[in-house]
This record gives C-alpha cells, sequence and structure tokens, in this order.
C-alpha cells in the first residue's frame, strides 16, 4: 500500500494497519515528496496521536545539536496538550499541518527503526485499553509529554536520542493501543522528568518564564 499526498490514513485499511506497515508506507513513493503532518493522521481514529506523535519524533534523531529539539520538543507540548484537554482528535494550526518530513527523511527513520520494532510486534498488543480511554490517563499522558517536550526543546547535552526513545515508547502505546506499554512509558517518562527536569532545575526555570 502507497499513500499518495492525499495521506495513506484516507483508506479503511489504514486503521488497521500495524506500525512498522504504516512506517514503511508512508516511507514508500518518491523521496523529494513531502508527507504533510495532517495526511500522518487522517483515518486512523483512535490512534491517530500515536501516528503524529510517532513522526514528530523523527527530527529528534537527526544528529545535530539544537536542531531535533526545537521541532520535535514544541510538537510534542501541542500533542501532549491536546491529551490533556481531552480532545479525541489531533488538531493542528495550518503553517504546521501543511508541512512535514520527505518521504526520504521517513525512508531513512524506517531503515534505522525496522529491526527493532520487528521485535517488538511480538510484545506489543492491543491489550488493557480501558485504561488508554481513561479521562485520568489521557491527563497523565498529556502531561508527561509537555514536560518531555519542554525537556527536549532545552539545550540539554547528549539526551535528544534518549527523549526521543521515550516519545517512541509513547506513540507505540497509543498506535498499538497497548496500556501495558503506556505503563512503561509513564514510569519511564516520571523517572526522566525527575532526573533531567527537578533535579536539573532546567525544567522549573522554564516553567517559571513561562508564568511571568
Amino acid at each position: 500500500m502507497r499513500p499518495e499526498s492525499e495521506g495513506a490514513g484516507d483508506t479503511p485499511r489504514a486503521a488497521k494497519l500495524g506500525t512498522l506497515a504504516l512506517l514503511a508506507a508512508f516511507a514508500s513513493g518518491d523521496p523529494d515528496e513531502r508527507i504533510r503532518f495532517r495526511d500522518v493522521f487522517a483515518g486512523l481514529g483512535e490512534r491517530a496521536f500515536g501516528m503524529l506523535l510517532f513522526v514528530a519524533t523523527l527530527p529528534a534523531f537527526i544528529p545535530v545539536p539544537g536542531v531535533g529539539g526545537a521541532v520535535s520538543g514544541p510538537l510534542t507540548i501541542l500533542i501532549g496538550a491536546q491529551l490533556l484537554i481531552g480532545l479525541h482528535r489531533p488538531w493542528l494550526p495550518r503553517f504546521i499541518a501543511e508541512r512535514g518530513p520527505q518521504r526520504a527523511a521517513m525512508a531513512r527513520f524506517e531503515r534505522r527503526l525496522a529491526p527493532w520494532l520487528r521485535r517488538l510486534e511480538h510484545l506489543v498488543k492491543p491489550r488493557w485499553t480501558g485504561l488508554l480511554d481513561h479521562r485520568l490517563a489521557n491527563l497523565l499522558s498529556g502531561l508527561l509529554l509537555i514536560l518531555l517536550g519542554l525537556l527536549l526543546s532545552l539545550p540539554i547535552p547528549f539526551t535528544n536520542y534518549l527523549f526521543a526513545v521515550l516519545l517512541l515508547l509513547f506513540a507505540l502505546a497509543l498506535l498499538e493501543r497497548d496500556g501495558a506499554l503506556m505503563s512503561v512509558a509513564w514510569g519511564a517518562g516520571a523517572v526522566a522528568v525527575l532526573v533531567f527536569g527537578v533535579l536539573s532545575g532546567n525544567l522549573a526555570a522554564m516553567a517559571m518564564d513561562w508564568v511571568r
């Protein structure tokens, strides 16, 4: 299956594809073609936040200091805020919705992650879905994504990959409807916020600046 410019999610099959198959579908095609963010989550229903977060995390793997966090951080904060307030479908401002990565970037991302995703496919599966649908679960996920997005935006050395992997846990849990994996993501995310945020003082300082 190949997603055209109107998005892979526009087909009924998209809502049933696994994460690796979705990623492969978006990576297939003209490498110079740009995938718009609004096409990424079209037709995915309750899995839409997961796919959008998955793609939004991609820039964090760019090995250029300051670039990945500056893009992935704000997008993660936006996704987290929407989960926090209880939206059932992602919303993006037009100037963001019409932008996105090129298929060539998605293909590189797929090649890098495919071996790991194939292993995870045997472990990650729909379970504890009631946990994911609970309002308190969305509140917790949204709050942690906002905090992790803030940390990712900060110039903390050698942490981009770490935060990116944590965000992928959240994305996979949302995409595969895996409440057990989400529990792991909550725990790992909380530890990361504690260690890199509270103890370093960076997160608290940024929060104070926003309040002022």
